[in-house]
């Protein structure tokens, strides 16, 4: 658990009728004290701070809550924040916040919040007329003025440092455009565009089958917002962005999080978040107090498990969604319809779905233009480099992609596949690192492609949940399939089987089949672990074996032998300070972003190197003994790799250009995104000779002004085409000033 809401006040001074705690199906908060008492205070403050020191967390986030928090008045406030900044602060760094309708905010308060450091974030809808439908008194009279000097309070400099921001909740009759302008006058430093709360059995107002209100309200904000250069952050398009690339989205309403929150109520009782209590009442209940029980007591119930079960715990229908990892099944508690529990789809589905598709379709990042990407990332990837980070945000968006295709492929999976997508599903959940380093080994997604267009079988499954189960030395068998007398565990190596048809790999390393065993242990005779070479910061693994490895267009070499591997470690080695001298700008990313080399068959005639599409993070390669061609290799192929990882993202050639461009590279002419393909690989290639020729090395000068004008050239050709989008503009252009810089 990394965030705790504290229930401190459980009443309200408005009578908002959209409010969940007191208007929705749950209606246990009549049966509870008002306020939080000190003994309460006290105990729910030891069991952060134990739980953060068992956990070793370095942050931890406390959010006052309600009803109304204001109203415990600045005395007892100041008492909470005492015993929560002497107890937890003292474990772990503390993140304080309030959730306000900002009413009883004046200044002596405001001097409160900021002496404790707590943020504050404020309820308000919008301008009068559409805060007023909703966030009224018990009288009807409007609130929406006090609120307003509330919040003056907190735009002010002195206070500035205590404004967290601003939640809204959507209500679609009010015009979306004059709500955004309004909420824009206060100077939030944080939107936040609340969907109401509903479930199939009290389905969203003003919303019917076939129509998407929601989603085309917030689409004419997130216009709008992009066309003012997103001059605040809004949270619901920014986890949408970040869930694009494979990121977290930072809440739980959109993308596979894990829930890492928990409420605790004013006496004491451990809840799940307050989103539950519209389904049904006490569906937020835990039958747990933070007296008789852990936050680790909390997360071992079977509902906080449910909450934490990522894409397994999600319903076939999500599962089988080409959206799923962007919108993750939507908030838990909108799952609801009674019968059938949370295992549907969120009552929003067509809304998330119709929104995520639109928002993909158009630039999600700002005027650039670019979807997808921060604004630095994809401009320094359009200059030709790219630095760790911005390929991080590629290799994070290609895990998602990954695990979108598996999830994609196994509602219909059986037997050991099934039970061996299970096992990984469980896995995920207790050390979803191991998993990651399976599910992003480059040829998973060649095979899952080949399985979804019905060109492969499911057993691949059991050679992953295998390979997670030895990394992660679990007691737990897997029923694998060998091929060819051979099971392959990706990462890791290839055990040789004598005439087994079936055979039970161990989490522990033991391999049993009818008639014999074996250890994955180096000198097992039929253990052949995979080969890896050290590199300074980078580690790559010379794939020899994987039977999907022939994604390349030019043939795998068989398998190595010991003077081969002696052989690739000396090329590799001697290439990379060629790498570190000449092409500076590609070392970091290459670092971050290749894993695997696959060695091909030499080419008698020419050096031979490729990539695929299907196989992010792998370089197909021919061996050479020459350190700078390899170094030459090295680089032109991964600008391959990370090109195709920014077109899995973003269209920058138009899907419907259809004419041919020539070269200087090539006799024949080229499509579009092969020519784009080219200068992006030639680019860095270029940049290279230019490095080399500024050292005086022979035919450096003539080799860089070959691929600078061939670059320059292709450049030129394909700006005039017509065939490139708008990001894909942005991007040739950054590659043509790049080449300007040179010169």
């Amino acid at each position: 658990m990394r965030q705790f809401v504290l229930k401190v006040h459980e009443l309200c001074n408005l009578a908002c009728d959209h409010c969940y705690v007191y208007e929705h199906a749950d209606q246990t908060w009549r049966d509870r004290p008002s306020t939080m008492s000190a003994p309460v205070v006290e105990r729910v403050a030891s069991r952060i701070a134990e739980h953060a020191v068992r956990h070793r967390l370095t942050e931890v986030g406390v959010v006052l809550h309600g009803g109304e928090p204001l109203l415990l008045g600045r005395a007892r406030l100041r008492e909470i924040l005492t015993v929560l900044r002497a107890t937890v602060g003292a474990a772990t760094a503390l993140d304080l916040r309030m959730q306000t309708n900002g009413i009883r905010l004046d200044e002596p308060m405001a001097e409160l919040l900021l002496e404790s450091g707590v943020r504050a974030g404020v309820s308000l809808d919008g301008n009068r007329a559409a805060n007023d439908r909703h966030r009224r008194y018990r009288n009807g009279a409007s609130s929406h003025e006090r609120t307003l000097r509330g919040l003056a309070l907190l735009r002010s400099p002195r206070y500035r440092p205590a404004y967290a921001g601003i939640l809204c909740t959507i209500d679609v009759r009010n015009d979306p455009i004059a709500v955004y302008e309004a909420l824009l006058e206060q100077e939030p430093p944080r939107i936040d565009l609340l969907l109401p709360h509903a479930t199939w059995d009290d389905p969203p107002p003003h919303a019917a089958p076939g129509t998407t209100p929601y989603a085309d309200w917030l689409l004419r904000i997130h216009r709008r917002w992009l066309a003012d250069g997103r001059p605040v952050p809004i949270r619901l398009f920014d986890a949408l962005h970040a869930t694009a690339t494979g990121r977290h989205s930072g809440t739980e309403s959109i993308g596979i999080e894990r829930g890492e929150l928990a409420v605790v109520e004013t006496d004491g009782s451990w809840e799940q978040p307050d989103s539950m209590k519209t389904a049904f009442h006490g569906a937020a209940a835990t039958g747990l107090t933070v007296f008789t029980a852990s936050a680790d007591d909390l997360l071992a119930t079977p509902v906080m498990r449910r909450r934490q079960s990522g894409l397994s715990g999600l319903g076939p229908t999500c599962r089988a969604c080409p959206v799923v990892t962007r919108c993750g099944g939507g908030l838990f508690a909108h799952r609801f319809r009674s019968g059938a529990g949370f295992a549907n789809p969120s009552v929003y589905c067509a809304d998330l779905k119709g929104l995520v598709s639109a928002m993909h379709s158009e630039p999600l990042a700002g005027p650039t233009g670019q979807s997808a990407l921060p604004d630095r990332v994809f401009d320094e990837l359009a200059s030709g480099g790219g630095d760790g980070a911005c390929v991080a945000h590629l290799t994070a968006a290609q895990e998602s992609i990954n695990r979108a295709l598996l999830v994609a492929a196994a509602d219909s999976l059986t037997g050991a596949a099934a039970a061996a997508w299970s096992l990984l599903a469980d896995l995920d959940r207790i050390n979803p690192d191991v998993v990651r380093r399976v599910l992003v080994h480059p040829f998973v997604r060649a095979w899952a492609v080949r399985l979804l267009a019905g060109r492969d079988d499911p057993a691949r499954f059991a050679d992953l949940a295998a390979a997670a189960a030895v990394i992660a030395g679990i007691d737990a068998e897997v029923a694998v399939t060998p091929r060819g007398g051979r099971v392959h565990l990706p990462t890791l190596g290839t055990l040789t089987l004598p005439d087994a048809g079936e055979a039970l790999v161990s989490g522990t390393g033991t391999v049993r089949w009818p008639g014999g065993r074996a250890q994955l242990t180096p000198g097992d005779p039929g253990w052949a672990p995979a080969a890896s070479i050290a590199l300074d910061d980078l580690t790559v693994l010379l794939e020899d074996a994987d039977p999907y490895r022939d994604c390349h267009d030019w043939p795998p070499a068989g398998s190595l032998t010991a003077d081969d591997r002696w052989a690739w470690a000396a090329s590799l080695r001697a290439a990379w300070p060629s790498v570190l001298r000449d092409a500076p700008e590609q070392a970091a990313g290459l670092a971050g972003g290749l894993t695997t080399i696959t060695p091909l068959v030499p080419d008698e005639v020419t050096l031979r190197s490729a990539t695929s599409r299907q196989a992010y993070g792998a370089l197909g390669i021919a061996l050479t003994a020459d350190p700078a061609a390899m170094a030459v290799m090295l680089v032109h192929e991964f600008q391959h790799t990370k090109l195709g990882a920014v077109l899995d993202l973003i269209d920058l050639v138009d899907p419907d250009a259809s004419g041919l461009i020539k070269v200087g590279w090539r006799p024949d002419p080229r499509p579009a995104e092969g020519v784009l393909q080219g200068i992006y690989a030639h680019l860095a290639v270029a940049d290279m000779w230019r490095r080399r020729a500024g050292r005086g090395e022979p035919e450096a000068a003539g080799n860089y002004t070959m691929y600078r004008e061939w670059t320059g050239a292709a450049i030129g050709e394909l700006s005039a085409s017509g065939a490139l989008t708008a990001p894909g503009r942005r991007f040739v252009d950054r590659m043509a000033a790049t080449i300007e810089a040179w010169v």
